[in-house]
């Protein structure tokens, strides 16, 4: 699957399921919803940002988690991309979501959007990308990101096995300079 087919036509849906960057472990009082990125996640978000633009995403919606480190990981991506950190959707159930939980918030999800990402955890993030997209992955990286596109005109009717692989990509991925 090419992206120059995915926005040539409006039959076509891509969803990149995108796992937050690396965060810190510094501080033991710190609430897990409140950790922060580490030095490494503010050097790989803004990374994993630039490839995106790479391979030519702009995305129409992105959806996270309202935990910090997931916060801090999209709004990198939208900067890098130009998308507008007022227009990021924090949606406080993605921070603990089941896979069926997330499928049932993106089938919410306006048709006319038909770039989407979903910034999150895992393992749920995982399980989305696999049942979806009928994979295998043991655990996306941290920074990690699945892109899946599905043909159909919304995003109701998401079930397993109907994503086509796009790509995926992380900050360690050795065939990337």
């Amino acid at each position: 699957m090419k992206m120059n087919d995915i926005f040539r036509s409006e039959e076509w849906r891509l969803l990149l399921i995108c796992r937050h960057a690396q965060s810190s472990w510094d501080d033991a009082a710190v609430r897990d919803f409140d950790r922060p990125l580490n030095r490494r996640g503010e050097r790989d978000a803004p990374e994993m940002g630039c490839r995106l633009l790479q391979h030519g995403v702009q995305p129409d919606l992105i959806i996270a988690s309202p935990a910090k480190r997931a916060l801090q990981t999209a709004c990198h991506y939208a900067g890098q991309l130009a998308y507008p950190l007022e227009k990021i959707q924090t949606e406080p159930l993605v921070y603990l979501a089941s896979v069926h939980q997330l499928i049932g918030l993106l089938e919410t999800v306006d048709p006319k959007v038909r770039t989407l990402f979903v910034v999150g955890h895992n393992p749920a993030i995982t399980n989305l990308a696999n049942m979806l997209g009928g994979l295998h992955i043991d655990s996306i990286p941290t920074g990690g990101i699945v892109a899946l596109a599905f043909h159909q005109p919304s995003w109701q009717g998401l079930a397993p096995d109907t994503g086509q692989l796009v790509f995926v990509d992380y900050p360690k991925r050795p065939d990337v300079a």
